[in-house]
């Protein structure tokens, strides 16, 4: 395991972490359905779960038993 030299300081540390975090979420919208949604997250939209434009999960139908 690679170990430093020197030690780095606390402030660089946390500088670095929180550097390139994003405090608001962005806001996406589904080519389909014209729905707005998060990045990189699917969204429910009339029954059906999209994600990227294409139907993943489709609860509009029923089940005859």
């Amino acid at each position: 395991m690679a170990h430093p030299k020197r030690k780095t300081s606390k402030t660089r540390r946390d500088k670095r972490r929180t550097h390139y975090k994003a405090s608001v979420p962005q806001i996406a919208k589904d080519p389909t359905t014209g729905e707005a949604h998060v990045y990189h997250r699917a969204h429910w939209h009339e029954g059906k779960l999209y994600y990227r434009g294409h139907v993943l999960i489709d609860n509009t139908e029923e089940v005859e038993a």
